[in-house]
């Protein structure tokens, strides 16, 4: 299928692995023109960056003042047209609630929504300029699937789908899209590496006085409770975010959130 994104200027957060250099990868061989911003510039980014379509930027998206520079960045490219917000992380609160802060929620609530948020408010004049634009947003299954163990992580990823929706209704007559993608677990670090979610719970699993919880063990029954029996993989998000992003398949699609979670959600 054709997106006709050929010659489109995006920008992508969270860039340097994972889902967004899947993105960043996608749009690029979709034609895209990308501004990649990480707070890292991997080697994989930086191998991508490469191929020419890319501007690698290093920011921390937790700085209010980078949004503006990379809208800025992307000016240079051209028409900004498509903003992919992903830059995030999520902490297990094997604690339960009463170990988690005031500083740990506003740390969460500034990385999985403000960074988002502050983006899409930068970007939203160029595309208004331009009377055309989409913002797709990575959320979460969490969203709408409420874990004690990533309590502040579900609440971030809440308000940012409820955020995006609401936006969607403000800017659509101005041709701007806002949609929000929700992916369950996921092969990628975040889930399956060192320090990851798989790695934590394995970890807290065996502090307790009984036999530990190996980190195969949890993967297994996170795949386990999908009715595909596997993770989502980061180039199958990628797509699904490509899509939304182009106005050539998507152009009425709008305020809506798409969950791509293996059968783990089971509402209508």
């Amino acid at each position: 299928m054709d997106l006709a994104l050929d010659g489109a200027v995006a920008i992508v957060t969270g860039a340097g692995r994972g889902i967004g250099l899947a993105v960043t990868s996608t749009l690029v061989t979709e034609g895209a023109r990308v501004v990649a911003a990480s707070r890292t510039l991997t080697p994989a980014l930086l191998e991508l960056a490469e191929r020419g379509a890319v501007v690698p930027v290093a920011a921390d998206l937790t700085d209010p003042a980078v949004a503006a520079t990379l809208v800025e960045r992307a000016a240079g490219l051209g028409t900004l047209g498509i903003l992919v917000n992903n830059v995030g992380g999520v902490r297990p609160r094997t604690g339960g609630f009463a170990s988690v802060s005031d500083e740990e929620w506003m740390g969460t609530f500034q990385l999985d929504a403000l960074t988002a948020i502050r983006m899409t408010r930068a970007a939203l004049a160029p595309m208004r300029a331009a009377g055309r634009g989409a913002v797709v947003t990575v959320a979460s299954v969490n969203a709408k699937l409420p874990d004690p163990a990533v309590i502040d992580y579900s609440a971030a990823k809440a308000a940012l789908v409820n955020f995006s929706k609401a936006l969607s209704k403000e800017v659509g007559r101005d041709g701007i899209r806002v949609n929000t993608v929700s992916p369950g677990p996921v092969a990628t670090d975040l889930w399956l590496g060192d320090g990851g979610v798989a790695a934590t719970f394995s970890a807290a699993a065996g502090d307790g006085a009984g036999a530990g919880t190996s980190r195969a063990d949890v993967v297994a029954g996170a795949e386990a409770s999908m009715v595909t029996g596997r993770f989502t993989t980061a180039e199958e998000v990628a797509a699904l975010v490509a899509f939304l992003a182009s106005d050539h398949v998507a152009g009425n699609i709008t305020g809506a959130d798409f969950v791509i979670d293996g059968g783990l959600t089971a509402e209508l």
